[in-house]
């Protein structure tokens, strides 16, 4: 066992008296030590009952004949953070879960692992450090909360919530409906009830093989979660056991190049968060797999979108999907129009191939999972654009974009910094018909990229939402929705085009032609870029954020684009 360097032979007593202050006997020393990598935070939803999660799978794994260590990762929640400064550490706290991972494993020389996300950037955190660890592990995630309801029947989740700030500020609702709204829009513990973020990236864990199945879809604190809870368990310490199980089931077995087809092909066919294009470029790099934004589009157009589910203009939920066949039902359906849309081959840490694990699965409710036949769009749900504003590619949701904003032409309302954008769409600056350009907060110049939900929610909440366009070189949240484009690369901090933009310029946004081009004459953009270079415009507004975070500093100075995954350089 790899755990063998730190329990066998005399010299390593000392090692074994501190492990016998845990509670070690003789007879542990002979057994698997398994990682449990939690998330457990008190103040997440998804999280707070973790604590109680880790005591389950412990409990398992003893009785499974392995020796379970919990350790914990940091966690942010990034609908508690957003709208104010602390949204800047919500991405680079992925970075940090990484390292955690990777120093607990490696410095205790774990033979396994399972891994307890639930929320925002802990997911694909702990995947990356499980690459870089590599021994067997199984993702099982705190699962989704349920969909929040009105008295009146009306269905809510977190997004009804920051868009009924929207409303109330344009005067739309008063102060006893936004009370209503706020105290039903998250009714229980879970990730947030939508395909947002997390849900998006606990549903790519079951695509990529890494995690169960109903790993994404089964409602947390339910029986159905705490049976899966105690199933991994079982199955990360039948492989700990067995030499060469440990060896087949290394986590790089599993995840590889076709799982991350196989995880864009799931996103594609679930409209996801544009965030997952964002991590699953960082979790390609870590895998060392070739993989970027072109890739994407290609695949889009073998996929079908066949789920439309929340914050996508609809009224499905996690919940709902789990009931109508959850993510085998729509990977078998997705993979009935073109056998080679999926690597149906691929290993799961279940120990069959990923065809064996969905081929009898079916829909059961053609309603919430359509057939391919009948579906929203021919092609998948999320799409890169590129043109002269993103030359490395952006990113929109087209499954949350109403059709009469896929063709779009405006004029440019430009803000140097979210924070700029929400006090000016509040205001009223933003009219029907503007682009709302947003900047410097993309990885580099945020520092941290971060999230733009209240900027649009607001236009959302203000009946804007099919007449403005919202561009940035920020991202936004699983729970965005409406004609936002984000990720733009080259961002504005490293002299992307979107720094040039002034307001009143034409910005047209093509989905049918995936493009997204700023129309202003290149001489004129000549002379804005020499001007942006001689008054250091980007090194004003950089000092004018007055970043005092020694992280955050070196993060800015670490850190790549959004269409390199957002990672940190580990060679100049």
């Amino acid at each position: 066992m790899r755990s063998d360097i730190i329990k066998k032979g005399y010299q390593k007593a000392p090692h074994r008296s501190l492990l016998r202050a845990t509670g070690l006997k003789d007879e542990d020393f002979s057994k698997p030590f398994i990682g449990v990598a939690n998330s457990y935070i008190d103040i997440i939803p998804g999280h707070f009952f973790l604590n109680k999660y880790s005591e389950i799978i412990k409990d398992e794994i003893r009785k499974s004949g392995g020796i379970p260590f919990e350790f914990n990762t940091i966690g942010i929640d990034d609908g508690i953070a957003m709208g104010h400064s602390g949204m800047l550490y919500s991405l680079p706290s992925r970075e940090l879960i990484a390292d955690c991972i990777e120093s607990v494993m490696n410095a205790h020389a774990l033979d396994a692992m399972i891994c307890i996300p639930n929320c925002d950037k802990i997911v694909p955190g702990m995947i990356m450090g499980a690459l870089r660890v590599n021994v067997p592990a199984i993702f099982v995630s705190g699962g989704p909360m349920l969909a929040g309801r009105l008295d009146d029947g009306t269905i809510l989740d977190l997004n009804s919530a920051f868009e009924a700030v929207g409303a109330y500020a344009s005067g739309k609702i008063d102060d006893k409906k936004l009370y209503e709204i706020e105290c039903n829009a998250c009714p229980s513990g879970g990730s947030c009830s939508g395909m947002f973020t997390a849900n998006s990236m606990n549903t790519l864990c079951e695509a990529m093989g890494i995690a169960l199945s109903g790993n994404g879809t089964i409602p947390a604190l339910t029986k159905e979660r705490e049976e899966l809870l105690r199933a991994a368990a079982r199955r990360i310490v039948e492989i700990a056991k067995d030499e060469n199980k440990s060896e087949k089931f290394k986590f790089r077995n599993i995840l590889n190049k076709e799982a991350i087809h196989n995880a864009f092909v799931v996103d594609m066919a679930m409209g996801g968060s544009t965030n997952t294009v964002l991590h699953m470029l960082a979790i390609a790099k870590e895998a060392e797999v070739d993989f970027d934004l072109k890739n994407i589009n290609e695949i889009a157009k073998n996929v079908a979108h066949i789920a439309k589910i929340a914050p996508a203009i609809s009224t499905i939920h996690m919940e709902d999907i789990n009931k109508a066949g959850g993510v085998n039902a729509v990977m078998n359906e997705v993979s009935k129009r073109n056998t080679k849309t999926l690597y149906l081959e691929n290993l799961t840490i279940t120990g069959e191939s990923l065809g064996e694990r969905i081929k009898e699965s079916k829909i059961i409710d053609s309603n919430i999972i359509h057939h391919n036949s009948d579906a929203y769009s021919q092609v998948g749900g999320l799409k890169i654009l590129f043109g002269n504003l993103c030359e490395q590619g952006a990113v929109l949701k087209v499954a949350a974009v109403a059709e009469s904003m896929k063709e779009f032409k405006g004029k440019a309302i430009c803000f140097n910094s979210q924070d700029e954008a929400i006090k000016g769409i509040a205001g009223g600056k933003v009219k029907s018909g503007n682009v709302v350009v947003i900047r410097y907060e993309g990885p580099k110049g945020g520092p941290g990229m971060q999230e733009m939900l209240s900027p649009t929610s607001l236009i959302m909440g203000m009946g804007l939402g099919e007449s403005v366009a919202l561009i940035t070189d920020g991202r936004f949240s699983g729970a965005t929705r409406g004609a936002c484009i984000g990720h733009i690369s080259p961002e504005a901090a490293e002299g992307g085009l979107i720094a040039l933009i002034e307001d009143g310029d034409e910005i047209e946004i093509s989905v049918s032609r995936g493009e997204l081009n700023l129309l202003v004459d290149s001489k004129i953009l000549e002379s804005r870029r020499a001007k942006w270079l001689e008054q250091g415009i980007a090194k004003q507004i950089m000092q004018n954020k007055n970043i005092t975070s020694k992280w955050l500093k070196r993060y800015s100075l670490l850190v790549s684009n959004a269409a390199n995954g957002a990672v940190l350089k580990t060679e100049l």
